[in-house]
């Protein structure tokens, strides 16, 4: 038996249960880990609040970090007592797991369990967001919004790392100031400033080729206004709610834009794919290009109360549950 937060419905954090789960031996191509952390993310609000659909009943949570307790038949990629990492697999929010082997990721000796919890699923959105559905170039301005969370804190770190120009947003004075001291440029304040005229400030009327949106119903019109032509809106995520159905003539009235939808699975579903994104990720974190921010740390018990602070817009940086 362990420990873990299960759902058997639809609902808010209240329908988030501590309950005792039995876990089974790994099968072949499996591996059973012990997590020592678990990452929480905007992924798994959306999961238990029924926006993204999963098979109930489910045990919550995306990534997590721990040491390999057994393999199963065939399992050539790691081994009993390995300090291994994952996200985009769910059922994080658990003392134990089982998880298909090619999911899980070597640590390197200088990164701790509870930093590779913080880190593996927003950092890896954050390199295929950077890299590769957009590859950004040194000397470029793209708008990241909400800055201050955990992705953006990343991303504000790793394109100043790049070279390139951040225009954040947050709801705060407080939160920009956060994003600022992590390499956002400049940082807007949605609640006070104008968003658009603001960007068209900053780029004497150009706009910016890129938006990186992860806050959805809220911003999705200010980021497409903030494009210049052939401008690219990447929505990735939906903090503030869903988008509404979208008129594509939009697209072509604000000078031809490109939109798209991207998510972690996709990016990193072939095993080279993974190994290259978490080694990437891995090197500007050692390096101390990018510096991981846990700024909650909550027992696994406490999850619904980690989800209310999360969707009350109450935390920065990364949140974690320790089991």
């Amino acid at each position: 038996m362990t420990k873990a937060i299960c759902f058997k419905e639809f609902g808010g954090p209240e329908v988030l249960t501590f309950s005792d789960i039995e876990v089974r031996s790994p099968g072949p191509g499996e591996v059973l880990v012990s997590h020592k952390a678990v990452g929480v993310n905007f992924v798994d609000v959306y999961q238990r609040n029924g926006l993204y659909k999963v098979a109930l009943p489910a045990v919550a949570g995306n990534e997590g970090a721990g040491v390999v307790e057994a393999v199963g038949e065939g399992v050539t990629l790691v081994k009993p007592g390995d300090r291994v990492a994952y996200a985009g697999a769910l059922g994080s929010y658990c003392q134990k797991r089982i998880i298909p082997a090619d999911r899980v990721v070597l640590m390197p000796d200088s990164i701790g369990f509870e930093q590779a919890a913080a880190m593996m699923l927003k950092g890896l959105t954050v390199q295929y967001l950077i890299r590769r559905t957009y590859r950004v170039q040194q000397g470029e301005t793209v708008v990241f919004h909400a800055a201050a969370g955990g992705v953006g804190l990343i991303a504000c770190q790793w394109l100043k790392h790049l070279g390139a120009r951040v225009i954040g947003t947050a709801g705060s004075e407080e939160k920009c100031e956060l994003a600022r001291r992590h390499g956002a440029e400049t940082c807007l304040n949605y609640r006070t400033d104008s968003i658009v005229e603001r960007v068209r400030e900053i780029t004497k009327g150009e706009g910016v080729p890129v938006v990186y949106d992860g806050v959805g119903k809220d911003t999705f019109d200010t980021s497409l206004r903030c494009l210049r032509p052939f401008g690219l809106l990447v929505s990735f995520g939906n903090a503030s709610g869903p988008l509404p159905p979208v008129d594509l003539s939009i697209l072509s009235q604000l000078g031809s834009l490109y939109l798209t939808r991207p998510t972690l699975n996709t990016y990193a579903a072939k095993r080279a794919d993974l190994e290259q994104m978490a080694g990437e990720l891995f090197q500007v974190v050692v390096s101390g290009a990018v510096k991981v921010e846990i700024n909650q740390r909550y027992p696994l018990q406490d999850a619904a109360q980690a989800h209310r602070d999360l969707e009350a817009r109450k935390t920065t940086g990364c949140t974690i549950l320790l089991p």
